[in-house]
Formats: C-alpha cells, structure tokens, sequence
C-alpha cells in the first residue's frame, strides 16, 4: 500500500495545487492531510474547500483548532514580541476571511487517524497526529531525545506516528524491543506543504509504503519517501506582500525559514 501524506498548507493555495497534482500523477492507494488549512495566506477558504470536495480525510491543526472557534489563539510557540505581534495579524486576518461553512468544517476536525494493519501475523498500528498524540501543538523536534520519543509512541501504541508541525521533515527508526525481540517504531515528520521552514522553498509530502512482508520486527521493511515538488513561490509570496499580512512571511516563503 502506497499511502499519501500531507500537512501545514497554511491557505498556500498555489503550494496545494502543485502538490495534490504531483500526488494525483503518483497515484497512492490513500490520501490524508495532517492539518494547518489556514493561516499564513489569503486563500483559507479555497485551500479547505478543494480539502473538503475531494473527501481528503483530514485531522485539525492547531491553527484549525483556533479559527474553527473563532479563538485569537493559533497555538503558535511565538518566541519574540515581533513574531506575537506578526502571529496577531495573521489570525485576525484568517478570521477574517474564513466563511461560516468553512469554520464549521475546521470545527469538526478529529484530533487524529489511527489504522490498524494485520500483516505477517502482526498488528502495525499507524497513527496520524498534527503535533503529537499529547498536544496538538507539540513540537516534536529531530533532535527529540530518542526515550522521550519513545516513550510518546509507546503510550499511544503507535508503531508509525506521523505528524506535522515543525514544518521540517525527518524520519526517526527507534527500537523498543529486547534483546533477541526487535520492535521498531517509526517517527516521521511529514514536512509542510505550503511554509516549509527547512530552507528549501519547494513543499514537501511524504509516501509510506506499507507491504504484505512489513514488520514491526523488520527495520527496513516500512518505506518513507519525501517528496519535494516545485510550486509558484512568487505567486504565494507576492499574495502575502499584497495583504496586510506582514511581509516577513513573503520573505520566508522565498527563504523557507
């Protein structure tokens, strides 16, 4: 099973349309989103509305969370005055322009998508999360020490946790077997479609592969393939200079940081 995911599109409705096409010419076997519809852009509503019209099952980001109940809180780790100051214009601004339907949609999102597979005698449960399984706005960083992660998925019973977030993507292997009994646990950050903050401009979204010999005692047997597909930066970039939303966030688009 080839399986599709993607994340933190942020109303980047070029980035989206760029993506879902590169993801339609590779024909998955399933699509999901990981949440972060909105924000950051001008097109909050488009972005949701082409989500919703293709039945993409979709999980709430924080941001999602915040504008589906009218909230001024995105959830956002701000860390300066400026970057408050920034994040305040950018959800005044999203809700704004977000329709009745649309923050409906956003209300109604579940917190996460767990599947369950049966293979090779083994159960692989694969868990979908915006930040992680505790909190939707929980940065799981790479650098995460490797008992922490740990610990997070094995309380969630998770054998593959893919998330968002960071808007920089990784794949972590970690083993919480015994010694002669492997049990190896997958963390994968699926990147960010429409704000990547890993100094590559171009969106990012992720392929498992998922097969009939895939096993939880198999370290190689799960696949991960990162995605990288070009989209019309300057278009994005040029929406945000044209707003009221400050310019520095055109600036990341370019520089994606």
């Amino acid at each position: 099973m080839k399986i599709a995911l993607f994340s933190d599109i942020h109303a980047n409705l070029p980035a989206l349309q760029a993506c879902l096409e590169d993801i339609d010419a590779k024909q998955p076997d399933a699509i999901y989103c990981l949440g972060d519809l909105v924000g950051y852009n001008i097109w909050p509503n488009e972005v949701t509305n082409i989500i919703r019209n293709r039945g993409i099952p979709t999980i709430a980001g924080n941001y999602d969370f915040g504008i589906g109940r009218v909230s001024n809180d995105c959830g956002c780790a701000y860390k300066t005055d400026e970057e408050k100051h920034m994040g305040k214009v950018s959800i005044a601004l999203t809700n704004e322009l977000i329709k009745d339907a649309e923050r409906k949609y956003l209300r109604t999102l579940p917190a996460h998508i767990r599947l369950e597979f049966q293979l090779n005698n083994d159960k692989l449960n694969l868990l979908l999360v915006h930040g992680s399984p505790r909190r939707i706005n929980e940065y799981l960083f790479e650098d995460r020490e490797e008992k922490s992660m740990l610990r997070i998925m094995e309380q969630a019973d998770a054998d593959i946790m893919c998330f968002g977030h960071t808007h920089k993507p990784y794949h972590r292997i970690l083993n919480s077997g015994t010694a002669g009994q492997d049990h190896f646990r997958h963390a994968v950050n699926i990147g960010s479609v429409g704000k990547p903050k890993d100094g590559d401009p171009r969106g990012c979204y992720v392929l498992l592969h998922i097969n009939e010999q895939s096993a939880i005692s198999v370290k190689e047997s799960i696949q991960v393939e990162f995605i990288r597909f070009q989209y019309d930066v300057e278009k994005a970039a040029k929406a945000v200079e044209e707003s009221i939303l400050p310019d520095r966030y055109a600036e990341s688009l370019r520089n994606a940081h």
